[in-house]
């Protein structure tokens, strides 16, 4: 009897650089010849690709190993792989703590995956592999995306800051910068496989250009994008405040299809606190980037990451960082307690916050910052706003029939439509919440998403067929 292919499926952890490395995975292994399985106790394969940012990272990977041990008891020829960042540090404790698993790869090798699987098959050994340095960018192996209109584009990898809290540039490496040609020849290759939606990637985009001497080069990038034809959306992440020029600001306001949405980390505000994780700012510095953007694009949300409880973290530096959420207005913020990472600096730091001073004070800022979200989200009803339809994300109301997406400036919307995952729709907000908006007030305009773009297709009829639903007015820098 013929055996099918082997199936798999992958679990990702952390950040949207791993989400990108795990659509890379999965096009690993189908050029290999494995198919997506249901779940994973179906699957001949499991792959974790994990993080190590946060302690419960690791908590989460090893419980869940635990899980699936007895599953292998009964299934001895299931395979099972651990690679990114958590993989990267720890490295042989992985098999220590789970002898079970077959295979261990780490951050700059990906494309050796299924080698790895098939040799530990062969030789019914686990494998562990690996490197300090990236082998090949990883834009440069197949893909098997998870949206078929949004994709990820990554413009460098690795990190050259040194914050105190954190591990990856032990991790992924130094930074190294793709050249921009490489990068926009990407991005339309997926504009002629149907994408609309582009999301820049980099630990720290605002330096990308460093590799090949041009600190200039993201905002050239940005306005490159703006050029092409069919390219209805883009987003960057994550910029750093230290390397934040002004002309990044202007080609946000003066690129039509940049998105009106900036995502940058504070993690405190607190000048002693920012000093002492390495941040190279100041919260005067911060804010005054923040009324750049605004003057720029009074439309903007911006959103943040702030870590509460860093070491040494006095209740007036955290009133500080009170301070510095309500000045900034946040549209919303990913809040972290501090945990400790080993081989990260802060890790030894003296002066360690007590866990329920921490708890406490996480708390009162999500409160704080859930109020201050609501409050913008409220100003918005009664207005439009165009929604790229998703449905992946949030809800699906089942009973209303609403579906879910991204309005231009990245809130979460709820709308009550018969629309498809990649479709467009221009709607107006009846109700707002912290962390979304609802619209049920049905659609001025709708743009049904059409896949890959096609040299002999049609004209588009007048009215709203084709690939663009709107003319959308350039912002004034």
């Amino acid at each position: 009897m013929t055996q099918g292919p082997r199936s798999y499926v992958i679990r990702t952890y952390g950040c949207q650089m791993n989400v990108h490395d795990s659509e890379r995975i999965a096009g690993l292994l189908e050029r290999a010849g494995y198919v997506r399985a249901c779940g994973p106790d179906a699957a001949d394969l499991v792959v974790f690709n994990t993080c190590a940012v946060r302690e419960n990272a690791d908590n989460r990977l090893y419980g869940t190993l635990g899980h699936l041990y007895p599953v292998k008891q009964r299934r001895p020829e299931m395979q099972i792989a651990v690679g990114g960042c958590l993989a990267q540090k720890d490295r042989s404790t992985v098999l220590e703590r789970a002898p079970w698993v077959d295979v261990v790869f780490g951050t700059h090798n990906l494309a050796s995956l299924p080698v790895l699987l098939e040799r530990a098959r062969h030789n019914r050994e686990a494998q562990v592999e690996i490197v300090e340095a990236l082998q090949q960018f990883p834009s440069e192996l197949p893909t098997h995306r998870e949206s078929p209109f949004s994709a990820w584009v990554s413009i460098s990898v690795g990190c050259d800051n040194t914050c105190t809290f954190c591990i990856v540039p032990s991790l992924r490496g130094k930074e190294t910068d793709r050249r921009p040609g490489d990068v926009l020849a990407e991005v339309r290759a997926l504009v002629e496989e149907g994408v609309v939606e582009i999301t820049l990637l980099g630990q720290n985009v605002n330096s990308y250009g460093r590799s090949f001497g041009d600190r200039f080069a993201f905002g050239k990038l940005l306005r490159a994008c703006g050029e092409i034809d069919g390219l209805e959306r883009v987003r960057f992440t994550s910029p750093h405040p230290r390397d934040f020029t002004d002309d990044v600001i202007a080609a946000m306001a003066q690129t039509p299809n940049v998105m009106p949405h900036l995502h940058m980390p504070l993690q405190s505000g607190s000048d002693a606190v920012l000093k002492a994780m390495r941040r190279s700012y100041r919260a005067e510095r911060y804010l005054g980037i923040l009324d750049k953007v605004r003057s720029a694009m009074p439309e903007a949300a911006i959103t943040t990451d702030i870590i509460v409880g860093f070491p040494g973290e006095t209740e007036a530096d955290f009133a500080a960082t009170l301070e510095v959420v309500a000045a900034a207005r946040f549209a919303g913020a990913f809040t972290f307690q501090y945990s400790q990472r080993p081989g990260t600096p802060a890790a030894s730091m003296a002066a360690q916050v007590p866990k329920a001073v921490v708890q406490e004070r996480y708390e009162r800022l999500v409160a704080a910052q859930d109020d201050i979200a609501w409050e913008g989200n409220k100003a918005l009803v009664g207005q439009q706003v165009q929604v790229l339809v998703s449905t992946g994300e949030g809800r699906k109301d089942e009973v209303t029939g609403r579906v879910s997406g991204r309005a231009r400036d990245g809130r979460l919307v709820h709308v009550a439509a018969a629309a498809a995952p990649g479709d467009t729709v221009v709607t107006t907000v009846s109700h707002a919440a912290p962390h979304h908006l609802i619209a049920d007030g049905g659609l001025t305009a709708h743009r049904r998403w059409r896949g890959p773009m096609s040299p002999t297709a049609p004209a588009a009829p007048a009215g709203g067929g084709g690939r663009a639903l709107l003319t959308i007015a350039p912002r004034r820098g």
